[in-house]
């Protein structure tokens, strides 16, 4: 295992997650007093597992037919689009 790799990767989606939908959905699910937290952790740890799985199958068939440069691209030019149509709707 390439623990350079595993730490950026950790890094970049750990910081990417915090204060996101996905983190405030679990965190209003773990409020309520009967829902049981471990059943609430690991549905949410099972769906973001899921969703890596699906990013990483995504991403290695998307590899296949354009380099790592244009993704780069393609994926910066999608976030600021994101952004200004955020800023825009405010």
């Amino acid at each position: 295992m390439d623990l350079k790799l595993f730490a950026t990767v950790f890094t970049t989606v750990f910081i990417a997650e915090l204060g996101d939908k996905t983190q405030l959905a679990t965190l209003l699910y773990a409020t309520e007093v009967t829902n049981p937290k471990l059943t609430v952790f690991l549905a949410a740890a099972g769906a973001l597992i899921l969703t890596s799985a699906i990013g990483v199958l995504a991403g290695t068939a998307v590899g296949r037919y354009l380099a790592p440069e244009i993704l780069s691209r393609i994926a910066g030019v999608g976030f600021i689009a994101i952004g200004l149509w955020t800023l825009l709707r405010a």
